[in-house]
């Protein structure tokens, strides 16, 4: 597991696997090298002590080696690979496995205990609120999503039924998005559905705040697909699902942002059978908007996951369990 230090020295590293290059371990260093433009040799693009990494995203089509998984596991560097459109399709990590204390603990709680799953949305519609306070427009549909929010919020504590806790945060993220997101015709959110850019960028903002809390998680040996509020799923990492909902709120400003400021638009996607797909030119210019966004926020996301896990183990207070605001 690890400590402060190493979240504060070490970084996520995005690797553009795109175009024709490869990986070499090389020294205790990561080489990241391309052909020169005869095709005869390779040329380096940097060089990444394997010291300074905290995880490996590579985007793309690119050869995994023996000596990289290696390094990857002496070092706990978690590595992700993703398809050009940012779909994953290989994650490896040297996690803590062997700890099936918190596994069992978390086999044996009651799945209609919901008080871990009410701290878990009662942040989510508190960073909901702030997100909506930060944009300081006080237009009649802002006032009325903040309105809606801030009367939902106290109900959550009160919550008996799991019906009635998915009733309540449905309810705060419709007004929230509709108000949120305005300014670009605003419909409504249908995940993975792809169908407008607003939702297809949000998907592909998700994604990689989906990966990026999971190697947190991975670090202290947690069964992801065993959640408190998303039930278990087929392939879903229902754990992974519960502790991005308060971080949401991070990859939806940037969105925001990024669309008001013309760094993402319309014409960055491609329709392919009603659906809106990101072009393969665009994609490293979306990759660093998000990566840029979230990792500011590695040792909040950190003390969250190691303030969760501690307080889950010791079987503490709902009041005693991890809170994140914006």
């Amino acid at each position: 597991m690890f400590t402060h230090k190493d979240i504060q020295f070490r970084t996520i590293f995005v690797i553009n696997g795109i175009q024709e290059r490869h990986l070499r371990v090389s020294n205790g260093e990561l080489l990241l090298e391309e052909k020169t433009e005869d095709g005869e040799k390779t040329k380096t693009l940097t060089k990444i002590p394997f010291q300074k990494i905290l995880a490996l995203f590579i985007v793309g089509h690119i050869t995994v080696t023996t000596p990289l998984i290696e390094k990857c596991k002496k070092y706990g560097v978690a590595l992700t690979v993703m398809k050009p459109n940012l779909r994953p399709v290989f994650y490896w990590s040297d996690s803590a496995e062997a700890n099936y204390l918190l596994r069992e603990r978390q086999h044996q709680m009651d799945k209609e205990d919901l008080t871990i799953a009410k701290v878990i949305i009662g942040n989510k519609i508190q960073n909901q609120i702030l997100a909506l306070e930060q944009t300081r427009k006080k237009d009649e549909q802002t006032l009325s999503a903040l309105q809606k929010c801030q009367t939902l919020l106290p109900l959550v504590s009160s919550c008996t039924q799991y019906s009635e806790l998915m009733g309540i945060e449905g309810a705060a993220s419709k007004a929230y998005f509709a108000a949120f997101f305005q300014m670009q015709n605003w419909k409504t959110r249908r995940p993975r559905v792809k169908c407008d850019a607003i939702n297809a960028t949000l998907d592909i903002g998700y994604t990689i705040l989906f990966h990026y809390i999971e190697c947190f998680l991975r670090m202290y040996g947690f069964d992801l697909y065993v959640g408190v509020f998303h039930r278990l799923w087929f392939k879903r990492k229902s754990l992974v699902c519960d502790l991005m909902e308060p971080f949401r709120c991070i990859i939806e400003k940037s969105v925001r942002t990024a669309f008001n400021r013309k760094q993402f638009c319309e014409k960055d996607f491609e329709i392919k059978k009603g659906e809106f797909w990101l072009k393969r030119e665009k994609n490293l210019i979306y990759q660093k908007v998000f990566f840029d966004a979230l990792i500011p926020y590695k040792n909040d996301v950190f003390r969250y996951v190691q303030t969760y896990y501690r307080c889950f183990m010791q079987r503490k207070s709902a009041t005693q369990y991890p809170s994140f605001l914006i």
